[in-house]
């Protein structure tokens, strides 16, 4: 049987990364949830005025991490601290390379008796699973990959529901008071005679709870949620509402992972496949791959890294935080702007069109890489752009130097390729320049006052 073809051997033919990401024909990533039950706008509207319910079953992975070995796994793995760590709670597992960069993170849940479930993008996931097969770690692993990839349902349903009515929803399905827990604790409710696994924490900077559980009862506790929430006015949120989600929460969900170059990473590049490579696009433009690495200092991760055990990137981290960081911020376009860019799909006469600017989420790659300049000077780069209905504008995040962060502070962003990329995604097309405002991160007030409170 022919050995399937590694990342590795993927970078070995085309030398620097950047140009294999830059021109990657990978197709559109579309969620595999409906795009709309009724319409996007609405449905992000109901989540800051009412509550909505999204459908996470299909689009995320699962990676089970079961035995004797299963915690100090995570903990040689995570930046985060794990004292405390046990059932019923849950946390954002953020980890790195030796060189203290971002490889990935995902939500960890502690199942008990030496069980974890690790649920996100399969970045992290692949980092843990790969040092689960070549570690000497007494753990077995179970992945469950998303429903573009797996044939059958998936293990395991979960539901979000958020907004300011989110927990009356929940107390009517679950038919009385829920239990006090803290953000990112996990509680259990029975929902229509299922045992409910309710995390409580919000991808749209909103109160709210994830829940889960097998995937044989996820129908039953979806028809009890949607009756709860007829009279409260909740709205299910498809894939074009939920995909911009983040925006409002301040979540950048796909940073560059760090694990294009480096001797030491070697060894897992040639594990992990070449359909992993993903794509890159956007105004930023560098010839070093390092350029768009990330540390959890600069993707606002830095409450996470916790230097009371030993970690992958433990010491290299431990330089960062002696040292100034880029911060993650908000980034509200000018209106004037974005309107001009769209006008321009109509002008006649051989002037290229901007790139088109897709709602409400905007990406074409990836991994997604805009220019900010101040007065000419690249001072950082957005990362994640849509258009947020709540807040009627075209938002971005990105991560600028700790000068240019200030909210109010007025910036420039390039959209648009130059050159032009070969990625089925991009069309031809001109740069052009859109003044953009810093702003909070997150943007929602909500998220930003109360969001961890509790």
């Amino acid at each position: 049987m022919e050995r399937e073809r590694s990342l590795e051997d993927l970078l070995r033919g085309v030398g620097n990364p950047v140009d294999l990401l830059r021109d990657a024909q990978a197709l559109p990533y579309t969620f595999p949830v409906a795009p709309e039950f009724t319409n996007w706008r609405d449905e992000q509207r109901s989540w800051r005025e009412s509550c909505a319910l999204l459908d996470q079953s299909h689009h995320m992975t699962d990676l089970f991490v079961e035995g004797p070995d299963a915690l100090a796994l995570l903990s040689r793995l995570g930046v985060n601290g794990f004292e405390g760590f046990g059932p019923g709670r849950a946390k954002q597992f953020v980890a790195c390379n030796p060189e203290g960069y971002v490889v990935g993170d995902a939500i960890l849940y502690c199942l008990g008796g030496g069980s974890f479930d690790l649920v996100g993008h399969h970045m992290v996931l692949d980092w843990v699973e790969y040092h689960a097969e070549s570690g000497e770690y007494d753990v077995e692993v179970e992945r469950d990959e998303n429903s573009l990839l797996r044939q059958g349902p998936p293990k395991v349903y979960r539901y979000e529901v958020q907004g300011p009515l989110a927990p009356e929803v929940l107390r009517r399905a679950a038919g009385g008071e829920l239990p006090e827990v803290r953000f990112f604790g996990v509680a259990e409710v029975v929902i229509s005679g299922c045992r409910v696994r309710a995390l409580r924490h919000g991808m749209a900077g909103q109160p709210g709870f994830e829940l889960s559980g097998p995937w044989e009862e996820g129908e039953r506790v979806l028809e009890e949620l949607l009756r709860s929430g007829e009279e409260f006015g909740m709205l299910r949120a498809g894939s074009k509402a939920y995909s911009a989600a983040n925006l409002e929460s301040g979540w950048i969900p796909s940073p560059c992972p760090a694990i294009y170059t480096g001797e030491k990473m070697k060894p897992y590049r040639e594990w992990l496949p070449a359909k992993r490579a993903g794509s890159l696009g956007g105004s930023f433009c560098s010839e070093k791959i390092e350029d768009y690495y990330f540390t959890p200092y600069e993707l606002g991760y830095g409450r996470f890294v916790k230097f009371d055990h030993d970690f992958v990137g433990r010491e290299a981290l431990q330089e960062m935080a002696e040292r100034p960081s880029r911060r993650k911020v908000t980034l509200v376009w000018n209106e004037e702007d974005v309107k001009e860019a769209f006008g321009s799909l109509f002008e006649k006469g051989g002037l290229l069109p901007a790139k088109y600017i897709d709602l409400p989420l905007s990406n074409y790659a990836t991994l997604p890489y805009d220019r900010v300049e101040k007065e000419g000077r690249v001072v950082g780069v957005s990362t994640y752009t849509g258009y947020s209905y709540n807040e009627r504008s075209m938002l971005s995040l990105a991560v600028v130097e700790e000068e240019q962060a200030e909210p109010g502070t007025q910036l420039t962003l390039l959209w648009g390729e130059e050159p032009n990329s070969t990625k089925p995604t991009v069309e031809e097309h001109r740069q052009v320049e859109i003044k953009a405002t810093v702003a909070p991160v997150p943007v929602a007030e909500y998220a930003r006052i109360s969001y961890r409170k509790g």
